[in-house]
């Protein structure tokens, strides 16, 4: 991996789909036992999967890994931590806005 490139990696990986009330959630899992570092992108290849209510659905697909180079993984920890603190901003209550 260099400082100023990105490099790509083509990877199997398993996408499971949940639509139940209990849990909404999607997760991709690497077959090959890939890693997702900070700033890395993935992008998964194929046609939107669609769950029916009340199912998970999951299947096989490929992924391409967009590793981020030297310089961008050095930003994205610097910068994180930045990014986390606006998430905690926004708070959650039951009080209803007049």
């Amino acid at each position: 991996m260099g400082f100023f490139t990105r490099t790509k990696e083509y990877v199997p990986c398993t996408v499971e789909i949940s639509h139940k009330f209990e849990s909404l959630h999607a997760h991709v899992r690497f077959n090959n036992g890939a890693v997702i570092y900070p700033g890395d992108e993935v992008h998964v290849e194929g046609p939107e999967i669609m769950a029916p209510f009340g199912e998970v659905v999951s299947e096989d697909r490929n992924a391409i890994i967009v590793r981020a180079s030297g310089l961008e993984r050095l930003w994205t920890r610097a910068t994180g931590d930045l990014e986390v603190m606006e998430l905690c901003e926004f708070s959650f209550s039951d009080e209803v806005l007049s």
